[in-house]
């Protein structure tokens, strides 16, 4: 708020409160004139006015409105509150700051935090045989912490994190198959994980399934922790002004070729050798999913070998990707959960998945690209 809206309301609280007390102060002090039987002269179908002082408990709770109301403004930031924080004070982080509503807030999750790492560690990390993780997690979190209050944070601060962070996927292969940590999972993935990958976890059009083998980024326990952690920004660049309609048609083929999907579609093996040489132009498609087309984990770029397919693998979705690129966000948990409840998640969405080694590459249905072809599109 600003410093003239909150002097606005402030001053305005200020002459309601003086003209309540005003008129308060005055009716006390009046004293009417009164007639012998104690009334004030005044009558009216029968009925006579008294002058009686006001209810003592009734005064006791308007004065003491006021001064507890003083005394808020003492204690809290409600008069002036951009330049008075108020003398009340929260632990945050393990730092006394000023009370507002945001730091009372945080205060209250570290304390609820508190309460659940301690049984974390308690009755899930050393019923699995994991308590080693602690030592771990104590030092990431001192790690996390001088990165959030550091202006000028060490250059290999955050490499050092990344790698705490996977030194805690053997923890995750042992929580991954302790019954209780499963249980709590389950409860963090349908509460956080699920408006997006489903609660069965198969995911939808453009939200990846977790419960197979094909994995993006991988999805070996420290993969999947480090995608929890810091999220990932997946973009698949549009290619319509680059290679125009017909190049859009011919890679397409050629990834339909080489795809699982290939089976029931009549492909046109001119467009798929003319779809090859493009694909395997060096700043081209081949840049990212490899020449195999098996596509790479460092990247998130997709294995085009196989009939698993994020938004569709039919010749026009293809096409559509091609021509208009796609673009996918999975949003980073470490802020919101931590990293103990991320350890749990990692452990669950493990448990689901299909450990079941990559199939190996389709055949294709392509021939050898005749050398005038080549030399046509070249």
């Amino acid at each position: 708020m600003t410093f003239f809206w909150s002097s606005w309301i402030t001053i305005l609280s200020i002459m309601c409160w003086a003209a309540i007390l005003g008129v308060l102060l005055m009716v006390l002090k009046y004293k009417p004139e009164l007639e012998e039987d104690g009334t004030t002269g005044h009558a009216y179908d029968g009925i006579k006015e008294y002058d009686k002082p006001l209810p003592k408990w009734w005064l006791v709770i308007f004065f003491g409105s006021i001064v507890w109301g003083i005394a808020y403004w003492v204690f809290f930031p409600a008069i002036f509150p951009s330049k008075w924080d108020g003398i009340a004070t929260v632990e945050v982080d393990g730092e006394t700051v000023p009370w507002s509503s945001k730091n009372e807030l945080y205060s209250e999750l570290e304390s609820n935090n508190k309460v659940f790492t301690d049984n974390f560690e308690q009755n899930i990390l050393a019923k699995a045989d994991a308590s080693g993780a602690t030592s771990t997690l104590a030092t990431l979190a001192d790690m996390q912490a001088t990165m959030r209050h550091s202006d000028n944070p060490p250059a290999d601060l955050q490499t050092q994190i990344d790698e705490k962070v996977a030194d805690l996927a053997p923890y995750v292969e042992k929580l991954s198959e302790n019954p209780n940590a499963l249980k709590v999972g389950s409860r963090l993935f349908l509460q956080n994980c699920s408006v997006c990958h489903g609660s069965n976890a198969k995911g939808a059009t453009g939200y990846p399934n977790l419960t197979d083998n094909d994995w993006l980024y991988g999805g070996a326990p420290e993969n999947i922790l480090t995608t929890l952690h810091n999220g990932r920004v997946g973009g698949m660049a549009a290619w319509r002004d680059q290679l125009g309609e017909d190049g859009i048609r011919a890679v397409s083929e050629y990834v339909l070729s080489i795809s699982g999907n290939q089976p029931g579609y009549d492909l046109d093996q001119t467009k798929v050798a003319q779809g090859k040489v493009i694909f395997n132009e060096p700043t081209n498609c081949v840049l990212c999913h490899g020449e195999d087309a098996k596509g790479m984990n460092s990247t998130g770029a997709p294995n085009l070998t196989d009939n698993t397919w994020l938004y569709g693998g039919d010749r026009e979705t293809i096409r559509e990707t091609l021509r208009y690129g796609r673009a996918g966000v999975m949003p980073e948990w470490q802020t919101k959960l931590g990293n103990e409840r991320i350890m749990l998640l990692a452990a669950y969405v493990y448990s689901l998945s299909d450990k079941t080694a990559q199939p190996a590459k389709a055949a294709t249905a392509t021939t050898e690209v005749p050398e005038t072809v080549e030399a046509t599109v070249n």
